[in-house]
């Protein structure tokens, strides 16, 4: 009877490790967000010129317009982490008001009001009627001894 036990054990064991790994092991399907569009660009900044002054302080930000679907916000995170978020609302169809501006430490939408936080791109004042509510696209940003290459 105690062999019984133990092998019956050790079954229920094996059976709940393998499902284990074969829950942990499935890939979740990416969720893209449906209203910006993969647009693929690389940019170098070089934070010594003056256009980009604005970046060389904790909390500074700047809007590059010429890069991105309505432009590129990168923010200055920590004096050594650099992030850079799409200048365009994400909880929305991208349309002449959906650009973001910035404002102090957070990112706000023209068309709702909406306000993002630079520092983690999370929507701060979420509507009810967003299911579910999207947060910044975020875009790679690499600091080589103060040169930025900001890239999708």
């Amino acid at each position: 009877m105690k062999k019984n036990a133990k092998t019956f054990r050790y079954h229920y064991i094996l059976i709940l490790l393998g499902i284990l790994i074969i829950n942990c092991c499935t890939k979740k399907p990416l969720d893209r967000n449906p209203y910006l569009v993969d647009i693929r660009f690389q940019r170098e900044i070089n934070l010594s010129l003056p256009l980009y002054n604005g970046l060389n302080f904790v909390g500074g930000s700047i809007l590059i317009p010429d890069i991105g679907i309505n432009g590129v916000i990168i923010f200055n995170l920590n004096g050594n982490t650099f992030l850079a978020w799409e200048a365009s609302c994400a909880n929305h169809a991208v349309k002449n008001c959906s650009s973001l501006s910035i404002s102090g430490v957070l990112a706000e939408c023209n068309c709702e009001n909406f306000q993002y936080s630079l520092a983690t791109g999370q929507l701060l004042n979420p509507s009810v009627d967003l299911k579910p509510p999207r947060g910044l696209l975020y875009y790679q940003v690499q600091n080589f001894n103060g040169t930025l290459r900001v890239s999708n």
